[in-house]
C-alpha cells in the first residue's frame, strides 16, 4: 500500500489566509441569501477567521481523523457556532454550509500550489473533502443534540409546571393531576409533593385525579407509591376525583388501594381534611 502523501492544507492556509478568508466570507454571504440578515458580516468574518487558524493548526499535525486530539479545538469552535446559529434560527443545513462553503476557494488555491502534479492534487482534494465533509456532518450532530436537549428541558419544565402543589389550608396541601401519569412524571410528582410537605409541615395531602383520563394498574401503582412516600414524611393522603368510570375500572382490574382514603370530589376531600384537623365547617346564618 503506497504511503500517504504529506498534506499541503496547512501551508496553503498559511500562505493565502487573507485572500482565502475574504473569498470564503463572500461565498458564505452569497450562499446564505436572505438568511444572511440573521448574522452580521463582521461576526461571520470573525468566526471564519478563527476556524481557519484552528484548521491550520490541526492540519499541521498530519492527523486528518477528526476524532483525534488535534481536532478538539476545531470541534469545540464548531459546537459553539452551531449552538449560536441554532438560537439565531439557522437550519442544520445552513449551519453545515459554514464548513462546506470553504471548499471552492480552498480548492482553487490548492490547484495553484500543486496543480502541476495531477496525482498529488487528486489525493489532496480527496483528503480535504473527506475532512470537511466530516466536520460539516459534525455540526448537524451538534445541532440535533442541542435541539434534543432543549426539548428534554422543556418537557421537564412542563412536567414541573403541570404538577403544582397548592396550600389549601393550614397543614393541608392539594396536588391536582392533569394528563397521563407515567413513571417519569410520578417521580416529579413525588419530589414536588415531598418538598412541599417539608417546607410547610403539612399533615394532610390531597391528590386530585379529576384530570387524569384513565386509571390502569400502572397508574394505580404510581399513586400508591406517592401516597406511601408522603406517609413516610408524616402526611396522610386522600385521593379525590374518583369518578364512577374510574371506580369501576379499579374494581375490574382488582387494584387494591389498601387503606387509602378516596373521595369523589376535591371539595369532599377538603372537608374531610379539615375535620381531621379539628375544624368544623358550618354555614353562617344571614342576619335579619
Amino acid at each position: 500500500m503506497p504511503a500517504q502523501r504529506q498534506s499541503h492544507l496547512a501551508e496553503v492556509i498559511k500562505n493565502h489566509e487573507t485572500d482565502l478568508l475574504a473569498d470564503w466570507t463572500k461565498e458564505q454571504m452569497t450562499g446564505l441569501g436572505s438568511s444572511g440578515m440573521r448574522i452580521k458580516e463582521a461576526e461571520l468574518r470573525e468566526q471564519s477567521g478563527r476556524f481557519l487558524r484552528l484548521l491550520q493548526e490541526a492540519a499541521q499535525s498530519g492527523d486528518f481523523e477528526v476524532n483525534g486530539a488535534a481536532w478538539q479545538n476545531v470541534k469545540e469552535l464548531l459546537s459553539d457556532i452551531t449552538r449560536s446559529r441554532g438560537l439565531q434560527g439557522f437550519s442544520p443545513s445552513e449551519t453545515a454550509t459554514f464548513v462546506f462553503s470553504i471548499k471552492r476557494p480552498l480548492f482553487m488555491r490548492l490547484r495553484r500550489e500543486i496543480g502541476k502534479d495531477a496525482d498529488a492534487l487528486s489525493d489532496e482534494i480527496w483528503q480535504v473533502t473527506r475532512l470537511l465533509d466530516r466536520l460539516g456532518l459534525y455540526t448537524t450532530e451538534v445541532h440535533q443534540k442541542s435541539r434534543e436537549d432543549v426539548i428534554a428541558r422543556q418537557q421537564q419544565e412542563l412536567m414541573e409546571l403541570s404538577t403544582p402543589v397548592v396550600k389549601l389550608w393550614d397543614s393541608v396541601l392539594a396536588l391536582p393531576l392533569i394528563g397521563t401519569l407515567d413513571s417519569a412524571r410520578t417521580q416529579v410528582v413525588m419530589e414536588s409533593l415531598l418538598q412541599k410537605i417539608v417546607e410547610t409541615g403539612a399533615e394532610v395531602a390531597i391528590i386530585d385525579i379529576t384530570g387524569v383520563p384513565t386509571v390502569d394498574t400502572l397508574v394505580a401503582q404510581h399513586l400508591i407509591k406517592t401516597v406511601t412516600a408522603a406517609r413516610l414524611m408524616g402526611a396522610d393522603c386522600i385521593i379525590s376525583g374518583i369518578r364512577p368510570q374510574i371506580a369501576q375500572t379499579i374494581v375490574h382490574l382488582g387494584v387494591d388501594l389498601g387503606n387509602i382514603t378516596t373521595k369523589a370530589a376535591l371539595a369532599d376531600a377538603l372537608l374531610m381534611a379539615l375535620k381531621q384537623r379539628g375544624y368544623v365547617v358550618s354555614k353562617v346564618q344571614p342576619t335579619k
